[in-house]
């Protein structure tokens, strides 16, 4: 009998534990039954009653499993170090707040049949707030033209994984895995399914604007190599122009000697320009250079505290 791993990330979820808990049960009983299943909960230090909820599942069901990290590690480590603990021939990764439609699984499991090792799930509508979704939109489009390597638009990470797949997650050893574009650049076999992104159930959203930026630019940094372009590029130029502009400067200077007087305002206004784009350029540089420097340190995933039911 082939066995499925449903991975279930949560952070402050106590209203949607229980529930997905017994939505998802409900699909391999009644539409999956000849599949066993394993039930992973990775919580990233949740501050409610989340986990107590999650140990009172555990201890009914053994085939529910949990993870507590010792802190909040990121919305990218703990389910990526999730999905590199599960047991079965495939992994679904789907997120706790009900966004991800548990009527998929059987979809998903039916498609991997197929011979697919990746079922990736894609919004192409979405019932969030319809500025996010414009945001996100030109997001990925800009990233998707921006990288080497395809990009996957609207895709949350909300999918399912063959076990060959997760096999390649665990050899990776990176510390700083962004599964979206991980997915895309390993090649492998991979169906894409469309979807309505539904509301939270309950709840509220932990993402915030350092959160949303700091996806932005991890998958920017690992992805693209534009930002470096053009700062060189800006850099050439505005170092040729800053020439040209010194050279006529001492020209005139040199014709008209006692009659030039071009004041102070052109030199005020090229010294905070260019100083303006050295700044933004030397934080584009930061960026990657502290993507470099996580990489380099090499820290693990996540710090367990607690597991139930391996």
């Amino acid at each position: 009998m082939k066995k499925i791993s449903v991975l279930v990330p949560t952070y402050n979820e106590e209203e949607n534990v229980v529930p997905l808990c017994k939505a998802i049960i409900e699909q391999f009983e009644c539409n999956l039954p000849d599949y066993d299943y394993e039930l992973v909960f990775i919580d990233n230090d949740s501050k409610d009653n989340t986990r107590a909820l999650i140990r009172g599942l555990c201890a009914n069901n053994t085939r529910i499993k949990a993870i507590f990290n010792a802190k909040n590690f990121g919305q990218f480590n703990s389910p990526y170090y999730g999905m590199c603990q599960t047991t079965g021939d495939c992994t679904i990764l789907m997120c706790a707040d009900f966004q991800d439609p548990v009527e998929m699984i059987p979809l998903l499991v039916n498609e991997w049949e197929k011979g697919y090792r990746i079922v990736s799930c894609i919004k192409t509508k979405s019932r969030e707030n319809p500025i996010m979704y414009f945001l996100r939109s030109c997001y990925y489009k800009t990233i998707k033209k921006m990288s080497d390597i395809e990009q996957i638009e609207h895709f949350t990470g909300f999918g399912l994984y063959d076990k060959s797949f997760i096999a390649t997650l665990k050899e990776l050893k990176d510390p700083t895995p962004f599964l979206r574009g991980i997915v895309a650049e390993l090649g492998f076999k991979r169906k894409d399914i469309q979807y309505t992104q539904a509301k939270r159930r309950a709840g509220k959203t932990s993402n915030n604007f350092y959160r949303l930026y700091d996806a932005a630019m991890l998958s920017f940094t690992s992805y693209t190599k534009i930002g470096l372009r053009i700062a060189t590029f800006a850099g050439f130029i505005m170092s040729g122009l800053s020439a040209v502009a010194a050279v006529v400067y001492l020209i005139l200077k040199l014709l008209y000697w006692n009659s030039f007087s071009a004041g102070i305002a052109p030199a005020v206004i090229g010294v905070f320009l260019i100083g303006s784009l050295q700044l933004f350029f030397t934080g584009l540089l930061g960026e990657y250079i502290m993507a470099m420097n996580v990489r380099i340190m090499n820290r693990p995933l996540v710090v367990e505290e607690e597991r139930i039911n391996f």
